[in-house]
């Protein structure tokens, strides 16, 4: 009969003394590794956000619209390219932050707050290198979008011709009232809301007005050259109509308005198995998706409380998700202005393809 070999016991060595040089080296050497663990292991270990990472890589592409060394119509250029990207980030990977923050709040906090903050941050960049340096730098190279207070008598005649030749058959106002609700508005569109003063024709008092405005219409025209003088002058649909806006409202005043701009859900997901024909379900997410959940809504920085609010509660948008801008509510739409431009030295040099030198001439390249 075979026993089991007995366990060795474990060995239990008696504590140093403290006053021992062995001890003391011991203690110093935990307590230096200790302070070392310390300093180089952060308290709270923090993940890369991706939403948060998109949004950094679009300040770096800003920096490049600041940077002195780039022709100006270029960064120009960068400018939109920043802003083009802002609206994908929403009309992609809003929602879920928006949905997640529906109280009650979320254990990691208020994403889209945070988001929408940072996002505020670099919007607040684009339109003070808009207002303060690009515009100023392209004035002086004879490059001007003109506003309503600074046209000639002779622009303003130009003007007034286009209003009502190419603008006003487009433009259809539409009064609230219990008849008529707020109407559906597109993706990313141009829309203005008006107040007015007294009552509509049958003696309906709606004070409230919605102005859509095409995406047909250009969103810069150039303006015919006075005389002699150098340089181009530009002008932008919005303000052509916000200086005939009253003649949308015969007879009712305008107390105040503003420009406003909804961004929507656009993200369009099919699941191949839950659906039996791929082409029709992509057809129908395509027709519904400029409709989609509201998730940023920009309205002009002078909009007034009143509008603003109204607008917000429209769309059932959080605080976070209103931004007030101090210039056009879409920068995007300004790219027409560095094809309109046509200045080539306010450009990249054109890329010109060159053979390489190690790939001879003679023969074919595909040729072993």
């Amino acid at each position: 009969m075979a026993f089991p070999a007995p366990r060795p016991r474990p060995m239990h060595l008696p504590p140093l003394p403290s006053d021992t040089p062995d001890r003391q080296l011991a203690d110093s050497l935990a307590e230096g590794a200790a302070q070392a663990a310390a300093a180089t292991v952060p308290a709270v270990f923090e993940l890369l956000d991706r939403d948060h990472s998109i949004l950094a890589f679009n300040e770096r592409v800003l920096d490049w619209a600041g940077r002195e060394d780039v022709p100006l119509l270029e960064r120009l250029r960068y400018l939109c390219i920043v802003s083009s990207n802002l609206d994908e980030l929403f009309e992609v990977r809003a929602a879920a932050h928006l949905m997640a923050s529906t109280p009650p709040p979320p254990p990691g906090g208020d994403s889209f707050a945070a988001l929408a903050g940072a996002v505020k941050a670099v919007v607040a960049r684009q339109y003070t290198l808009y207002n303060d340096t690009l515009m100023p730098a392209l004035a002086a190279r004879g490059i001007r979008i003109v506003g309503h207070g600074e046209r000639s008598k002779a622009q303003r005649r130009w003007v007034r011709e286009h209003f009502e030749r190419q603008v006003r058959p487009l433009l259809i106002p539409v009064g609230l009232d219990p008849a008529h609700p707020f109407p559906q508005v597109a993706n990313k569109s141009l829309n203005f809301i008006v107040r007015l003063r007294g009552g509509d024709a049958f003696g309906r008092d709606n004070e409230i007005a919605i102005v859509k405005v095409p995406r047909a219409l250009p969103r810069l025209m150039r303006l015919p050259r006075e005389g002699a003088a150098g340089g181009q002058s530009f002008v932008s649909l919005s303000s052509i109509i916000r200086a005939h806006l009253e003649e949308l409202f015969a007879g009712r005043p305008v107390l105040e308005f503003s420009q406003f701009r909804v961004t929507r859900h656009s993200d369009l997901a099919v699941d191949e198995e839950d659906v039996r024909n791929l082409r029709t379900a992509l057809r129908q997410g395509l027709q519904v998706r400029h409709y989609g959940q509201a998730v940023r809504l920009e309205v002009s920085a002078g909009c007034s409380p009143f509008l603003a609010d109204l607008l917000q509660a429209q769309f059932a948008l959080p605080d976070a998700a209103v931004m007030r801008v101090p210039g056009p509510v879409n920068l995007v739409r300004l790219m027409q202005l560095v094809d309109l431009a046509g200045q080539s030295e306010l450009l990249f040099a054109p890329w010109r393809p060159a053979w390489p030198r190690a790939l001879p001439r003679a023969g074919s390249v595909m040729a072993a």
